[in-house]
């Protein structure tokens, strides 16, 4: 769920690109893609500097010595976590599927082969995952979920409650089942224990109103946000809402400084917000061209990235 803060520039129309390289940009490397977009176009291995691709290779060496040592249910999770932070989301899902033959009451396990369903379009599938893991999971305490690229503060802020519920109404969404998406988010904004949880489901809550046309619910949820919120990680949703409310011009939202570490993931998450902005106000050539902005990124995991990748399968040609 995690979406990283980033700073804004007011100069919409413009992609970030011409940046200098980083772990986000993506080069034909491999000869088989790591995914393929709904679109059809093919994504392959980003380049990495060389400290990053050491620690992430040390990382994923340390989960599968662990694994090896001991396969828990724990130690499968964060094997799985690990390959997918290397882009290995097949392998990641193996993984999953391989610890769910072992333990397949496991709730935890279908939450994250769930989550890399999603990166990889295969909507369906991570729908199933997550419904069973409501079921499963229905009852039991609210559990803090650890984080694999922890925030400012090194505090875990979602549950695994939360990210079942998160991600089910994210995956109906993509696939554009909003009645569906809308029950899947009230149930997780019931499981919300801090502002960054309460902001990141508003705002999909919000544009889940908006497609189905109900303006009213989705004025009323703009309304009851807090003024100054706590925020740690989720910034750009919190600048989405902003926009949304009327707060701040859409000429200040699309693009982020050129070089900005964030780059291409904000892209990704404003520019789908901005998207939505015309969208909304029947601007659909607007939309359309902001859309298209966004799926010539680089970051093709992130859930903007998807989203606008469904809406221009969805929009007429």
């Amino acid at each position: 769920m995690k979406i990283l803060a980033f700073t804004i520039v007011i100069a919409i129309g413009l992609v970030a690109c011409g940046n200098p390289k980083k772990e986000t940009d993506v080069t034909p490397q491999a000869q088989e893609p790591v995914l393929t977009g709904l679109s059809g176009q093919a994504y392959f291995l980003p380049t990495w500097p060389p400290e990053t691709e050491a620690r992430l290779q040390e990382t994923l060496r340390i989960a599968r010595d662990s694994f090896n040592l001991n396969p828990t249910e724990q130690n499968y999770i964060w094997l799985g976590r690990r390959q997918a932070y290397l882009y290995q989301y097949r392998d990641a899902i193996a993984t999953f599927t391989s610890g769910l033959q072992r333990y397949p009451h496991s709730y935890r396990l279908l939450r994250h082969r769930g989550h890399r369903y999603v990166t990889l379009r295969q909507f369906e599938l991570a729908i199933a995952d997550f419904q069973q893991a409501a079921r499963l999971m229905e009852g039991q305490p609210l559990e803090t979920e650890p984080d694999g690229q922890p925030n400012a503060l090194n505090q875990p802020l979602s549950t695994t409650q939360f990210n079942v519920w998160y991600h089910l109404g994210l995956a109906y969404y993509l696939q554009g089942r909003f009645a569906e998406a809308e029950k899947a988010y009230l149930a997780c904004q019931a499981v919300c224990r801090n502002d960054d949880s309460a902001l990141a489901v508003a705002d999909w809550l919000y544009m889940t109103y908006q497609r189905q046309g109900k303006r009213d619910e989705a004025r009323k949820l703009l309304e009851g946000l807090p003024r100054n919120p706590v925020i740690v990680e989720n910034d750009s949703y919190w600048v989405r809402l902003r926009l949304y409310r009327g707060e701040i011009p859409v000429d200040s939202v699309l693009t982020v400084k050129t070089g900005s570490e964030d780059a291409d993931l904000a892209l990704a998450t404003q520019g789908y917000g901005v998207g939505n902005w015309y969208l909304y106000r029947g601007d659909t050539a607007r939309a359309r061209k902001v859309f298209k902005q966004v799926v010539g990124g680089n970051y093709f995991s992130a859930f903007g990235f998807i989203a606008a990748e469904a809406e221009l399968a969805r929009l007429p040609k």
